[in-house]
């Protein structure tokens, strides 16, 4: 696999763009608004909207060659976009049901995808103003609003108690099967949305196992960021999470993790 070389340059600009789609989003979130629902059920409302756009018309400006796969326009043929070597993919508006409720944890996601894994990831927190980035060559880093990026690195080896990060909204007995399987000290940590990533990418978790469905929107963009700062992110089976490799866009159970000398597989599969 040729590997694509990420820039400095390129992250900053994926950050501007998702901290302008950030600012979108908050000009909604600051008063009332309406939530529609999807074919699939799931909560929609015009920050989700509002965010696309803003998106794909930057990336479109951007990096006119590569094609861009969003939340709110993955209507495109597996016979078409199965054929993308080089793709963005975007979460507008990860964590709607946290954006509805008002708990400040919904992030925006921008993946660039290369040979199916991603190569560049930026997740932004709009109500926090915090961006992560990482990326092939560039490592992991942080910044708040009006400061610089600055490295991060998960905690190896994992504290004791190990800290669980897992879903705010999709907590179930899947879950609760992996942490009754932890033989050692635990705390669980929930998060919503791509946060649970950025929280062991940083060292504040130590595993995020993900029992339950997600969509490659949900994860590409931290799994980015999670790898550049040396964790893994990886299928039950131990296989690195791939993206566009089948006609549907769901991704397997997954586990996320940095330390390798605690067997986290186990438990996952255990609970599976």
């Amino acid at each position: 696999m040729k590997e694509i070389p990420i820039s400095a340059a390129l992250r900053d600009a994926v950050a501007a763009l998702a901290e302008q789609a950030g600012a979108a989003i908050m000009e909604v979130y600051a008063g009332d608004f309406d939530v529609a629902s999807k074919s699939d059920a799931s909560p929609l409302t015009i920050a989700d909207l509002r965010a696309h756009e803003v998106i794909v018309t930057g990336l479109g400006a951007m990096m006119p060659k590569w094609p861009v796969l969003s939340e709110e326009s993955a209507n495109i043929p597996f016979a078409d976009r199965g054929n993308w070597r080089t793709y963005w993919l975007v979460d507008p508006l990860d964590g709607t049901r946290e954006f509805i409720s008002r708990n400040g944890e919904f992030t925006v996601n921008v993946a660039l995808i290369h040979d199916h894994v991603p190569i560049l990831g930026v997740v932004h927190v709009p109500a926090s103003s915090t961006t992560y980035a990482g990326g092939n060559g560039l490592g992991a880093q942080k910044r708040a609003a009006g400061t610089a990026f600055a490295p991060i690195h998960p905690s190896i080896p994992a504290q004791n108690p190990i800290r669980v990060v897992g879903s705010r909204s999709h907590r179930g007995d899947s879950l609760e099967a992996f942490l009754s399987r932890l033989n050692f000290a635990h705390e669980f940590v929930p998060v919503g949305s791509a946060l649970k990533f950025c929280l062991v990418a940083e060292g504040r978790a130590d595993v995020y196992p993900r029992l339950g469905p997600t969509s490659e929107w949900d994860t590409a963009a931290a799994q980015a960021i999670v790898e550049a700062a040396g964790g893994i992110v990886c299928e039950l089976n131990g296989v690195r999470l791939r993206y566009n490799t089948k006609p549907d866009t769901l991704n397997p159970n997954f586990i996320v993790y940095a330390d390798r000398s605690r067997d986290w597989l186990a438990a996952a599969k255990a609970a599976d």
